[in-house]
């Protein structure tokens, strides 16, 4: 038996819960570490394929427009080193959770990283100076229905002419600094490539590629019985393939009349009354007439693909379900 000078199952259950913080922070931590390396991150494909919005309107109101190669987010892109990102990312966990990560923790960071500078936007918001209720979109107070003057307050505050001025210099700084270095265009293809699947021939020959399965379609003479080898004429008794050369595999439901590309049968032929649409099938050698209007001029039926009526016991089948489906 257990003592209880152990603390008993509480303490035991707060054990579990720190350790279990402290291995979801770690993998937190890594994950975090883990999307500077990735080259498919979404703020390096955003960066690379996004461009920058700029300030003429005039330029897209246009109906030319500008080649691919032209784009004015090659030139805003810079490159950052990985180990910058790595450092800036650590320091920010380590002020959240209070854990040192040391660099060699650290995971491939070799190498530089593209990233695109933008303005930082803010949302500007007015408060009630009388209720201090947040505004919505109309200009009347939703609690006291005060409508908005000057003396309610506005956040952020407006700007000063200083800062104003300080924030131009910045600007003006930077796209120097744009200007002065050369464009980074990323190498990356968006046309997606085809993969072929393959892999190594276990004796040391060519290797083995995935191709999908076809049907091998073979036909036979219907004369000598020797395989036609992808011709039409047979090289045993030089019979031109016809209507009652057997397929293999047959496929009597969809072609009851013969293939395409097939003569003509010898032996029997397939006719349709011009006057009562009926078919019947008859020796070639006889006159062609109708079993149920005896009409004499009846069309010979060339090898077509015919649709299979539909089964009636599925159809019942259906209706039942659908029956069963119906609301009371």
């Amino acid at each position: 038996m257990s003592s209880p000078a152990q603390g008993g199952p509480s303490a035991v259950r707060e054990k579990e819960e720190k350790k279990g913080f402290g291995k979801k922070v770690l993998s937190r931590m890594k994950t975090v570490l883990k999307k500077a390396t990735d080259p498919s991150s979404r703020r390096m494909s955003v960066a690379a394929a996004k461009p920058e919005p700029t300030s003429a309107p005039a330029v897209a109101s246009t109906s030319q427009t500008a080649p691919v190669a032209e784009v004015p987010a090659a030139v805003e892109a810079t490159k950052v080193p990985r180990s910058q990102i790595f450092a800036e990312r650590a320091k920010k966990l380590g002020e959240l959770y209070g854990l040192e990560l040391p660099p060699s923790e650290w995971h491939k960071t070799e190498g530089h990283a593209l990233r695109v500078e933008k303005p930082i936007r803010m949302r500007v918001h007015r408060k009630c100076h009388l209720c201090s209720t947040s505004f919505g979109v109309g200009r009347e107070c939703p609690n006291c229905t005060h409508p908005r003057c000057k003396q309610c307050p506005r956040i952020p505050p407006k700007r000063t002419e200083a800062e104003k001025e300080e924030s131009r210099k910045k600007r003006a700084a930077i796209i120097k600094e744009r200007a002065e270095k050369a464009p980074i265009i990323p190498d990356w293809d968006p046309t997606p490539k085809k993969i072929v699947l393959k892999r190594p021939a276990k004796t040391g020959g060519q290797d083995l590629y995935y191709r999908k399965p076809r049907q091998r379609i073979r036909r036979t003479c219907c004369g000598c019985e020797k395989l036609l080898a992808g011709t039409k004429t047979c090289e045993g008794c030089q019979h031109t393939r016809c209507t009652d050369c057997p397929r293999d595999p047959p496929k009597k439901d969809k072609y009851p009349y013969g293939y395409p590309g097939d003569a003509p049968s010898a032996r029997i032929g397939h006719y349709q009354c011009a006057s009562c649409k009926h078919i019947f099938s008859t020796p070639p050698t006889d006159e062609p007439v109708c079993v149920k209007c005896s009409h004499t001029q009846c069309d010979r039926l060339t090898p077509r693909k015919v649709e299979p009526e539909p089964d009636p016991e599925i159809l019942k089948s259906i209706q039942v379900k659908l029956e069963g489906l119906k609301l009371k």
